[in-house]
């Protein structure tokens, strides 16, 4: 088997083995090299227009994850065990509007006179090909697609090393902000609660895997 047909295989080997894992082994931690590593491919993950309008907040606090487990009923069973947890923020309207101090400064490095171009291209963009400022939420929104991207390829690259995870939706958005708004950790309305995820080891085997069949997802046109 050539090497490229090696990696497809570890590949999808990986995807196989990855499920959303509902309890996790308490006993079993994830080394700090190797969750710096499913860190670091959320971090060089691909953004719209490479804004990268997120931040990785891992809760090592015991404190916090008892404050967060009381708000995140999806996050209630796997908070206690989860070797790492982990708050998946996204910029917010403030820093993501095409205007906004954070992109003049994010993409600071364009060449000499381009910057008034690219923001009006980003104007563009936003005001009539997305429609995104047609409503405050939908900047946010925007946002927080790019924070999913970052989520799948840490979720893959951690089953590529045996490491189990589990994404979590469940919690309620308001009182999530006014926790974290209460904690620091939004930076004066830069960011709010996108969606969060536990990652550890199975404290049990996975159920089998159920997908639709390819030809009932995939079309060519």
């Amino acid at each position: 088997m050539s090497n490229k047909e090696t990696w497809k295989q570890q590949i999808l080997d990986a995807f196989h083995f990855r499920h959303a894992t509902k309890s996790f082994d308490p006993n079993k931690k994830i080394s700090d090299d190797d969750f710096r590593f499913i860190l670091e491919t959320g971090r060089l993950s691909p953004s719209s227009l490479g804004l990268e309008p997120w931040k990785f907040v891992v809760v090592e606090s015991s404190e916090l994850r008892e404050k967060i487990k009381n708000i995140a009923w999806g996050a209630y069973g796997k908070l206690p065990d989860a070797s790492h947890f982990v708050l998946l923020l996204a910029r917010t309207k403030q820093d993501t509007k095409y205007d906004s101090d954070y992109i003049k400064e994010h993409f600071s490095y364009l060449p000499e006179g381009y910057m008034p171009k690219f923001l009006e291209r980003v104007e563009e963009f936003q005001r009539e090909d997305f429609k995104l400022l047609d409503d405050d939420r939908f900047l946010f929104d925007w946002a927080s697609k790019q924070t999913y991207i970052a989520l799948g390829n840490m979720m893959t690259a951690a089953a590529q090393i045996g490491i189990d995870s589990c994404p979590i939706e469940g919690f309620n958005i308001d009182k999530m902000n006014e926790l974290l708004e209460k904690e620091g950790l939004l930076e004066n309305g830069s960011f709010g609660i996108s969606v969060l995820a536990a990652f550890g080891y199975r404290a049990a085997e996975a159920p089998p895997k159920s997908r639709k069949s390819f030809d009932d997802i995939v079309k060519w046109v």
